[in-house]
């Protein structure tokens, strides 16, 4: 079992090779959590996990930041207006950021945090080439930011808090620099039933998208916990893992449990408002897991 550190490591190393590989369309690591990325081409040619997400539909959409790397569309449910100050927390090449700038506008401010440094190298590079004066890149863990309070009105981030050892201080940061009445949208993996531990243990698939998600149930108390109000699941999918990529870590007879049972692994994207002061609290604790969607696929 990694220690947190050993976990920060390996996320660390993972990303930074990613970030330094050229743009052609293609991954050859392995990792990551994109349809170009996480489990990569099978030899016979096919992309065994879909995770393609439409970001190419988005307004401020920029192919070069784009590393395959999403799990979900968080700035299109973040509700972000023009002069907002957004984070993006687990920024990568920049991706997500761009996207908001083109919400937020030349009045706004984007600030994108990572602990790879190539990756803010690239996200750098990136908003250079593009002419962008209000956006920035900051590097810093996600556990401990290294900015102000009450400084954004929203939070996004793209399947980052899945890799976050301790995701109690993530969210509780999170709360942190939010404006009262701020809030964040965040799409993230997550889990309904138990992995198999030869699944969920995998070192690979922990800098993917699998391994360090956690149950939902438990995902959205850590919400809950961190004193977040008004929480909604506003879109969420099962994510489908094929014979070719189960065989890896699975016997045929776990494979077989695997199909039948209630098990599974979803894209899910979370919203969430800091009360401001006068805020009431209006989802307890307890009804966390049964209250926060309407349906399986999509909750706007």
């Amino acid at each position: 079992m990694e220690t947190a550190e050993q976990i920060k490591t390996i996320v660390r190393q993972k990303y930074a090779a990613i970030a330094e590989q050229p743009i052609d369309g293609t991954d050859t690591l392995g990792c990551g959590c994109g349809p170009t990325s996480c489990c990569g081409p099978t030899t016979s040619g096919e992309v065994p996990i879909d995770m393609a997400v439409g970001y190419d539909e988005l307004k401020g959409y920029v192919a070069d930041a784009d590393l395959g790397l999403g799990c979900g569309l968080p700035t299109q449910f973040a509700q972000i207006k023009p002069g907002d100050v957004v984070i993006d927390l687990g920024s990568g090449a920049g991706n997500d950021c761009f996207v908001a700038l083109a919400e937020t506008g030349a009045t706004g401010r984007v600030i994108g945090l990572d602990m790879t440094p190539a990756m803010i190298d690239r996200a750098r590079k990136n908003a250079k080439t593009l002419g962008y004066t209000n956006v920035e890149f900051v590097y810093g863990d996600i556990e401990d930011m290294p900015l102000a309070d009450n400084l954004a009105d929203v939070v996004v981030s793209n399947c980052v808090m899945n890799l976050v050892p301790d995701k109690q201080k993530a969210f509780s940061e999170t709360f942190r620099i939010l404006k009262p009445g701020g809030h964040f949208s965040i799409s993230d993996i997550v889990l309904q039933g138990e992995l198999p531990a030869s699944l969920q243990r995998d070192a690979e698939l922990y800098v993917g998208c699998v391994s360090g998600a956690i149950q939902k149930e438990a995902y959205l108390q850590l919400v809950v916990d961190a004193g977040f109000t008004n929480i909604l699941v506003q879109k969420e999918r099962e994510i489908a893992l094929p014979d070719d990529v189960l065989k890896n870590y699975l016997s045929e007879a776990e494979i077989a449990d695997y199909r039948t049972t209630a098990l599974g692994i979803y894209s899910v994207t979370v919203f969430a408002e800091k009360p401001s002061d006068t805020a009431p609290q209006l989802i307890e604790p307890d009804k966390t897991a049964t209250a926060l969607c309407c349906g399986p696929d999509c909750c706007n």
